[in-house]
């Protein structure tokens, strides 16, 4: 992991933060702002999920976040939500992240962890040995189809 960039758990006041940070990473795909505003439920960070964010740092600013599912289907897991801050895309952020949340699923005892991605992301989560298994409905679109990914832990 560069030596710049740490990660911690999320605290209790940065719900809205990370809603905010998830939109602005979403919106780097040159989306357009009702796009953006239909994906809004579907990329808020509750208070209910902030004790499963993982928060990638850089002196101190939040520049990207992680979710890693707790439910489970025997031995799958769920990466749920992985967003960079666009500023920080391109910087390792992700990666870092990434890397972080395979080794937590490994820890975990999964065999394997599947997630729907941004059509625009799917190189990223090859990158890491991710393979297109499908596609999945999108929770905020009608219509719209996401590649179904899958990594092999």
């Amino acid at each position: 992991m560069p030596s710049d960039i740490t990660l911690r758990a999320a605290r209790a006041d940065e719900a809205a933060l990370l809603t905010e940070l998830a939109l602005r990473s979403k919106g780097h795909w040159a989306y357009p702002e009702e796009f953006l505003v239909a994906c809004r439920d579907e990329l808020t960070v509750s208070e209910r999920l902030l004790p499963r964010v993982t928060v990638a740092e850089v002196g101190g600013q939040v520049c990207g976040f992680a979710l890693l599912a707790t439910e489970r289907r025997g031995d799958e897991g769920e990466l749920a939500m992985l967003f960079v801050d666009p500023p920080w895309i391109g910087k390792a952020v992700g990666g870092v992240l990434m890397q972080a949340v395979l080794r937590e699923a490994r820890s975990r005892g999964l065999r394997t962890l599947v997630l729907d991605a941004d059509p625009g992301a799917q190189g990223f989560y090859e990158r890491y040995g991710a393979t297109k298994v499908g596609v999945s409905p999108s929770g905020s679109i009608p219509d719209r189809v996401l590649p179904r990914m899958r990594f092999t832990l």
